[in-house]
């Protein structure tokens, strides 16, 4: 059985319902694409906005770990300080060992009035040579146990400095201690922090790539209908055209037929010897007929 040819104009109410979904689907893709690339640029401002923060963490905690290595160095030094106090410490003690064995019975002040009560009967008295040189002998021996206990004097007042000296600097050093250890934990409190703030800026810009991906998959299926749509288009005013063609055919047919019928009746009625009108005359006249 031979195929009924379709009509142009079939065609164009054909194209133009198969059109409608089209265009539909089209734009329903776009705007579907529009909300891909709206939520991908707002995840891309906090992606943004995370990354700046995570530099501002970064720089806190750098500042509080050159605060910790500072105070590093402070603590270092009040340890290598103590521990110079305590080698002078056994220094001195070792020291005041050895002049503890030559200490004399008599406590300082006592061997000092000897001397004095000596000197005064040398001074005042008049005494035979032999006893005179035995209680400058007794001078000469009470001065050099004087000379012990003063320098046992001062060693007991330098350790008790020392010891003094070395009791503030482990205090320094503790209390710096605590200082950097509360530092440190606050620098890695930091470092958890930044760290995951990375983390959330890093799986969002997995979120945004995955949705990119979907946006340009949607923008590429909604521009394969777009041209299809656009091909549609072309075809219904290429047919368009065809029934324009047609109808202008027809219309100049028809008024070739209408100009004839006029001419002939204008020449009956001319033989007829009746009045013509205007347009009649005028059609006569054309062809050279009046």
């Amino acid at each position: 059985m031979k195929k009924i040819s379709e009509s142009p104009k079939h065609k164009i109410e054909r194209l133009n319902q198969e059109l409608i979904p089209l265009k539909e689907e089209r734009n329903k893709l776009n705007l579907e694409a529009k909300k891909c690339a709206d939520k991908r640029n707002a995840l891309h401002n906090e992606v943004k906005s995370l990354r700046k923060e995570a530099a501002n963490i970064k720089e806190k905690r750098d500042a509080v770990n050159e605060q910790v290595q500072e105070l590093k160095k402070l603590r270092d030094e009040a340890k290598n300080r103590r521990k110079e106090k305590r080698d002078r410490t056994l220094e001195l003690k070792e020291k005041l060992r050895g002049l503890t064995k030559k200490r004399p019975e008599g406590n300082l002040r006592h061997i000092e009035r000897e001397i004095e009560k000596i000197d005064w009967k040398i001074q005042t008295t008049s005494l035979p040579v032999k006893e005179e040189e035995n209680l400058i002998n007794q001078v000469r021996q009470l001065e050099a146990q004087l000379l012990v206990q003063k320098q046992i004097k001062k060693v007991k007042e330098e350790l008790l400095e020392l010891r003094t000296k070395e009791r503030n600097l482990g205090i320094e050093a503790k209390t710096l201690h605590e200082k950097l250890a509360e530092l440190a934990e606050q620098s890695q409190r930091f470092h958890e922090k930044m760290l995951g703030t990375l983390d959330k800026a890093r799986n969002l810009q997995v979120e945004a790539d995955n949705i990119h991906q979907k946006y340009l998959e949607t923008k590429q299926q909604a521009q394969k209908l777009h041209q299809k749509s656009v091909e549609h288009q072309e075809k219904i005013r290429a047919y368009e055209g065809e029934l324009k063609e047609t109808a202008d055919k027809r219309q100049a047919e028809r008024e070739s037929e209408l100009q004839k019928e006029l001419e002939e009746r204008a020449l009956t009625k001319l033989k007829r010897g009746e009045k013509l009108m205007w347009e009649e005359f005028k059609i006569l006249a054309e062809k050279g007929l009046v």
